[in-house]
């Protein structure tokens, strides 16, 4: 199964989803690729010029690529590869277009109020006063239609969130569900011993 976690600017997204994958060791992040440089800070991601961004689209290697806060965003489809659950940091403009190449997609958007998420942004220290104030405007972004969308409300503590998120990322999770209340943190599934080297 593959989700697409999105939210707005200071929702929590990336501390839920390190946490979420420390629980499940299951889960795989699909790694994504922006137009930035590595050592900005934030999520694990390939930082890449705009020339090398464009030359990898024109290819075709992306299943999915969106722009946002003037800025490329691309996952390799090489990412969503192999057995197992999915979860990749996306875009809710960019839903619409995730949806045509996963149909069975899980979307599960994590947010916040507005307080909080200006807070959280103003604490990060990687955006001007001029950007918290734009990605705030943003924070009410309506989805597309006909998307069925899973909340998760990360307005607590991280470890909240977590088990919010965790609850929202089980299979039989119901959909177009708001998960805003105390949640047991689900102890980690035994793993399988792995024959293969490690990656």
């Amino acid at each position: 199964m593959i989700f697409a976690v999105v939210g707005p600017s200071g929702a929590g997204k990336d501390t839920l989803i390190v946490g979420a994958l420390a629980a499940r060791p299951d889960l795989r992040l699909a790694r994504r690729v922006i137009t930035r440089p590595s050592d900005a800070g934030g999520e694990d991601f390939e930082g890449v010029t705009d020339a090398e961004f464009g030359a990898r689209m024109a290819r075709g290697d992306f299943a999915l690529h969106w722009q946002a806060h003037g800025l490329s965003y691309g996952i390799p489809a090489s990412q969503f590869a192999g057995a197992g659950d999915v979860l990749f940091n996306g875009s809710r403009a960019a839903l619409p277009a995730a949806l045509a190449s996963f149909p069975d997609l899980r979307v599960i958007l994590v947010t916040a109020p507005d307080a909080v998420l200006a807070s959280r942004l103003a604490a990060r220290g990687r955006e001007t006063p001029a950007i918290v104030r734009d990605r705030l405007s943003r924070a009410a972004f309506r989805l597309p239609q006909g998307v069925a969308v899973t909340t998760v409300l990360n307005d607590t503590t991280p470890e909240v969130g977590i088990a919010r998120l965790l609850a929202a990322l089980r299979s039989d999770a119901a959909l177009s569900h708001t998960f805003d209340a105390a949640v047991p943190m689900a102890s980690p599934p035994d793993r399988k011993p792995e024959t293969g080297p490690e990656r």
